[in-house]
């Protein structure tokens, strides 16, 4: 069995913080969860919030693609 990695998503706005944990690969679950967040009126976090987060989350995807570009280029070029 391979252990996912944690990964977390914080934002603070003004006192509160919020945390949003989750495992590497389960990012559309991430992604349902700022939705169902944003949808609820009990809690102070916003579309613009949940707007926020999944712009950060896409940033971290975007560097964990490059990174693995940049290894199987390097990869490719060690093995010729």
């Amino acid at each position: 069995m391979t252990k996912k990695t944690k990964r977390q998503l914080i934002l603070n706005k003004g006192t509160e913080k919020f945390i949003f944990r989750y495992d590497r690969g389960s990012e559309d679950k991430l992604l349902d969860a700022l939705i169902e967040q944003a949808k609820d009126k009990r809690v102070d976090f916003d579309w613009f919030d949940a707007a926020v987060l999944s712009f950060k989350l896409t940033q971290s995807l975007i560097g964990q693609a490059d990174e693995l570009l940049c290894e199987n280029t390097d990869t490719q070029i060690h093995a010729g």
